[in-house]
């Protein structure tokens, strides 16, 4: 089945070689993600093309399927949802992302139960999460974490202060001090991914 090769890319311990490795198998399962490669942010709080952020997202994230086709798929709609005006602006890619997703997920075999989750964190990706209704399955909302701190930590480097200040208050507010200094010295520690920016064949 679509889903199963398509876990088989994913769930790698070096998932962005798994992905340029096997990019030609990707992008035959999923077209719809080929218009992000090269296609320009514009904006200074990135420094990568839609693509390469999102490979770079995808080399923090924990080895689990969700959590990687959820970021895998988080700005699928940046190229056709962008404001060009002083700097360019995606408003409201995350809802017209989980709008691509659906019939995407739909195809490779997903059920209707596992869409509403991708579906779910996809749209919600840019959401403050003490401001959504919980959800109840609260491992859903653990994985919409997960996805947040990737996504945010993959932007440019010299601008995450305030991204990093929402992930800590985040933490607090989902698992108040638990393990709080191993989230901050994992948060501190990320860097570029050496193999985002190789291209596959």
């Amino acid at each position: 089945m679509p889903k199963d090769i398509l876990k088989q890319i994913l769930i790698s311990d070096d998932v962005v070689e798994s992905i340029n490795d096997n990019i030609e198998t990707l992008f035959s399962l999923i077209p719809e993600l080929q218009p992000m490669v090269d296609f320009p942010h514009n904006h200074p709080h990135h420094h990568l093309d839609v693509w390469q952020h999102t490979l770079l997202a995808l080399s923090m994230a924990p080895n689990d399927f969700e959590v990687r086709l959820s970021l895998l798929l988080h700005d699928i709609g940046k190229p056709f949802c962008y404001q060009d005006e002083e700097v360019r602006h995606f408003r409201g890619h995350p809802q017209k992302s989980a709008e691509m997703s659906e019939p995407i997920l739909e195809r490779l075999g997903f059920t209707k139960e596992e869409n509403n989750r991708y579906l779910y964190i996809i749209g919600n990706h840019d959401t403050k999460i003490s401001n959504l209704e919980t959800p109840s399955d609260n491992q859903t909302l653990e994985k919409l974490f997960q996805v947040q701190c990737c996504d945010s930590l993959a932007h440019h480097p010299d601008k995450l202060a305030k991204r990093k200040k929402y992930l800590l208050e985040t933490y607090e507010y989902l698992y108040k001090d638990e393990n709080k200094e191993s989230f901050i010295d994992w948060m501190n520690k990320q860097t570029s991914h050496p193999k985002v920016l190789k291209r596959g064949k």
